[in-house]
């Protein structure tokens, strides 16, 4: 159930990135600017944020077999639309549909995880969910660029539309939402979804799972979703071979580092804030050293960059993590939608505000930009690191005032790690 509910979830992914990297030639085949080509993935992201919620009710309400089975059939038709487009209006509206699909396919493949498996298990299987998922990436930095520059745009998004219907048939004819003799509680009725919504909103592990969602998920993201190839070969000067090969080691990455980080949470999940910092420093890090680096970085340091913002996606699925164990079962999908949100908003302002940065500083309609654009219009990034830092921090003060409360205080991390190491027991 597990590998279906995952296959389902690598052709989302593969149709979400499939325009990142088919950037120049759409600029080219709307002959658009990088505005425009930044509206093409706002309003997909737009679309895929504003559904979390209503997809998350529909969820609790309606089960994952029937929402993956929809979004896969809306995202194979925002392909077929894609692909005979020939104006900017058409590949929006192609793009919103892709978006819709995309929305319905992630969180439900989460409740089927939490359906599936128990206990440690679940943040392990959500890492491999989230970074396995990724896979689509390298379906579309490799295969779908080649196909491009083979057999040529229309050809080759007719056939990512046919792969998205063979996946939804497959998901309709073999998914069941929950293993045999599990009953499901009865739908709630309006009334009830209100107080559900309003409970999980007001509760401080949901918050602070959209905000954890938020600070890690959309740097990375916005790298392999858009920007990343077009900085790396126009900015950076990196051949279209080298800058699709360091995009399938971002991915590469995060299938080492997904499982280790659900390990950890497992073993310290009073903890899992530490790891969202320290993800958080090391994405600031790398950035800025790029970014102050005079001329070109060097390849190991851009080597460096992607590795680091390789951890993005699997620290993002932390988010989702907060949310599970601080939210009852009856409200796993809502609570999953909101989180949701956070990464995605942020990665749709920041994808927009890039555009409108490099379109500033690069004279007329040319999409020739300079490094010094690129480096102005990554420096967004540091307005939302700052909002999702200051969240994450609030909501992890109300959630250890509820644990002392309760009488479970922490001890300060060097005390309880050096305690393990000498065979002591620690408070986690």
């Amino acid at each position: 159930m597990w590998l279906v509910a995952l296959l389902s979830y690598v052709v989302a992914v593969f149709h979400r990135a499939s325009l990142g990297v088919a950037g120049p030639e759409a600029q080219e085949r709307f002959s658009a600017g990088a505005s425009a080509i930044s509206l093409f993935v706002v309003l997909q992201l737009a679309v895929y944020a504003g559904m979390q919620v209503p997809v998350g009710v529909a969820l609790d309400r309606f089960g994952s077999r029937r929402l993956i089975v929809a979004g896969g059939l809306t995202m194979a038709v925002g392909q077929l639309v894609l692909a005979v487009a020939a104006n900017v209006p058409t590949a929006v509206a192609a793009r919103v549909l892709v978006g819709a699909g995309d929305a319905m396919t992630f969180i439900s493949v989460l409740r089927l995880v939490g359906a599936w498996f128990a206990g440690p298990t679940v943040p392990v299987i959500t890492q491999l969910t989230g970074i396995l998922g990724q896979l689509g990436q390298v379906l579309a930095a490799s295969p779908l660029v080649a196909l491009l520059h083979g057999v040529g745009w229309r050809s080759t998004f007719l056939g990512a539309a046919a792969a998205g219907v063979l996946v939804a048939v497959l998901v309709l004819a073999t998914l069941r939402d929950a293993p045999a003799g599990v009953v499901r509680p009865a739908a709630p009725g309006m009334a009830a979804v209100r107080e559900g919504l309003t409970a999980t909103w007001r509760e401080s592990g949901t918050r602070i799972g959209l905000y954890t969602h938020l600070v890690t998920q959309f740097s990375g993201t916005v790298f392999a979703l858009l920007w990343g190839y077009p900085f790396l070969t126009l900015g950076e000067g990196l051949a279209p071979g080298t800058a699709a090969a360091l995009l399938t080691l971002l991915v590469l990455v995060g299938m080492v580092v997904g499982p280790v980080l659900g390990r950890l949470c497992g073993r310290w999940p009073l903890r899992r804030s530490t790891l969202v910092f320290a993800i958080l420093a090391a994405t600031v890090a790398g950035w800025t050293v790029v970014l102050l680096w005079p001329g070109r970085a060097p390849l190991p340091l851009l080597v460096v960059l992607v590795v680091v913002l390789g951890t993005n996606g699997p620290g993002s699925m932390i988010g989702f993590d907060f949310a599970r164990t601080w939210n009852p079962a009856e409200r796993q999908g809502s609570a999953s939608g909101v989180v949701n949100v956070g990464g995605f908003v942020a990665s749709l302002l920041t994808i927009l505000a890039i555009g409108v940065v490099l379109d500033l500083l690069t004279p007329g309609s040319s999409t020739a930009y300079d490094r010094d654009a690129f480096r102005a219009a990554f420096a967004v990034q540091y307005l939302f690191w700052a909002v999702g830092a200051v969240g994450v921090v609030r909501h992890r003060r109300l959630l250890r005032a509820r644990l002392a409360r309760d009488g479970v205080v922490l001890t300060p991390l060097r005390v309880a790690v050096a305690a393990r190491l000498r065979g002591g027991v620690a408070r986690r």
